[in-house]
């Protein structure tokens, strides 16, 4: 790409790309910053600019860019074969790493089916909740309970099991209804006892009346991503799925962003204990190389479907991609670099390294609150933190807060006003600190009050 000057790139990416989740008449007024390449936690743009990576190219990177070993398992997988159907067939990379995934999955799920992206991957578990129970003879049970605020995904199926409204409401005429409970958010609902109380009496309160037609709830465990980085309060995951089995509803947990150590445990419901019907996994599967995704079953949902050909039980769904063996080999090296590198023990002191950092940050006059898990972070700017007044959405507080940041050096993005932090897992502690300094750096000088003093 050397051959084509910054302008004439940027003139292409002007007239050609449509961006996701961007405004583009405000896009093409403003010049794009165009990636060049990645080493570590830094990537560097067409004209030699280098910035931290502080949302992990999409909340995706775990071992930083550029990593020797996951580079060479691609290599290596491409010198045997790049693509394989598992229509009917299967390979080594596939079978090696369903093996594996089951192997640090939390214990009962046994089977895995792969795709491309979270959205797919929460798309199947839908479909296999709705056909498990019809296949066993539930054939009343057609419904889905979903989370205030969730996010799931951008395709229809994983829309209609999202609530929130700007991404969602427009395209609600094409869903399907779903039943919504809230998601504790202590900062909202009164403190943690206050906001878990609200959950619990909502969801029992459903499930009362509505058990007999609700194949699963679907949830964002520990850790709500689009909403806000909302954390639930310790035991009140553990007490939903209490709830879930006393009313004989599955749990479908969507790990597609707090899966592969994001929120310090390999898998989020390792923080409770409890294993979920259906996983659905993606973003770090593969360290941020490469698209996969995959959705992880239990011996009991598998063999719902497991009959003979004529009973008409067959899971029919897949995807021409599915399992691809370049995706599989680099997946299968980004999980042995976790333990060879011992990964969630280093992570785990830099985990409280951040949290004394990010002590500052509460301490400033436009922030509401901050919001940790792991190298999840979220920090609510408000205009008024006393009163919890948040600033107007015109206002774009966060659009503005990244673009400093930007200048300064890191790459971030808002989920509104709300400033989300989340680097690479291997970051270390002086990236980290150089990271967060940048961050407190853009926070202060884009929401210090101005004097009226002239």
């Amino acid at each position: 790409m050397a051959d084509y000057t910054y302008q004439e790139l940027a003139d292409k990416n002007k007239k050609y790309l449509w961006h996701p989740f961007t405004q583009m008449k405000e896009y093409q007024d403003a010049d794009p910053i165009i990636i060049a390449s990645g080493r570590g936690t830094k990537l560097s743009d067409v004209n030699g600019n280098t910035y931290y990576d502080g949302i992990s190219s999409m909340w995706l990177n775990v071992h930083g860019h550029g990593v020797a070993e996951l580079d060479q398992a691609i290599c290596e997988q491409l010198k045997a074969v790049a693509h394989s159907t598992l229509f009917g067939l299967a390979h080594a990379p596939a079978i090696l790493l369903a093996e594996k995934l089951v192997s640090l999955a939390p214990p009962g799920l046994t089977r895995v089916f792969y795709s491309d992206s979270g959205a797919e991957a929460v798309e199947i578990a839908i479909k296999m909740a709705f056909q498990y129970w019809q296949n066993r003879g539930f054939t009343k049970k057609r419904s889905f309970a979903c989370m205030q605020s969730a996010y799931h995904g951008d395709t229809l199926g994983a829309v209609s099991v999202g609530a929130l409204s700007l991404y969602h409401e427009l395209f609600r005429p094409l869903l399907f209804s779903t039943y919504q409970v809230p998601y504790p958010d202590p900062y909202r609902q009164g403190g943690a006892v206050a906001a878990t109380g609200k959950v619990l009496v909502a969801l029992e309160t459903l499930l009362r009346e509505r058990a007999s037609e609700l194949c699963a709830l679907i949830l964002e465990p520990i850790v709500q991503g689009a909403a806000g980085m909302i954390v639930m309060p310790p035991g009140c995951l553990e007490q939903i799925v209490r709830l879930l089995r006393q009313y004989d509803v599955l749990l479908i947990a969507d790990e597609v962003a707090t899966g592969f150590g994001r929120t310090g445990k390999m898998f989020a419901c390792e923080h409770e204990g409890i294993t979920p019907d259906l996983m659905t996994l993606a973003k770090g599967i593969t360290g941020g190389y490469l698209p996969l995704a995959a959705t992880l079953a239990t011996s009991a949902i598998y063999e719902a479907f497991y009959a003979d050909y004529e009973e008409n039980k067959t899971f029919f769904h897949g995807h021409s991609y599915t399992g691809n063996p370049l995706g599989c080999a680099v997946a299968l090296a980004n999980l042995q670099r976790f333990e060879t590198h011992e990964l969630l023990t280093v992570m785990a002191r830099n985990v409280a390294f951040v949290a004394q950092k990010l002590a500052a940050f509460a301490q400033l006059a436009q922030v509401g609150d901050v919001r940790q898990k792991g190298l999840m972070i979220g920090i609510e700017l408000v205009r008024d933190r006393e009163r919890r007044q948040p600033y107007e959405g015109r206002e774009r507080i966060g659009v503005q807060v990244c673009r400093r940041a930007r200048e300064l050096g890191l790459l971030i993005r808002p989920l509104g006003n709300v400033i989300t932090f989340l680097p690479p897992l291997a970051s270390s502690r002086t990236e980290l600190d150089e990271m967060l300094a940048i961050l407190y750096q853009a926070i202060c000088q884009v929401t210090e009050p101005v004097s009226d003093d002239r």
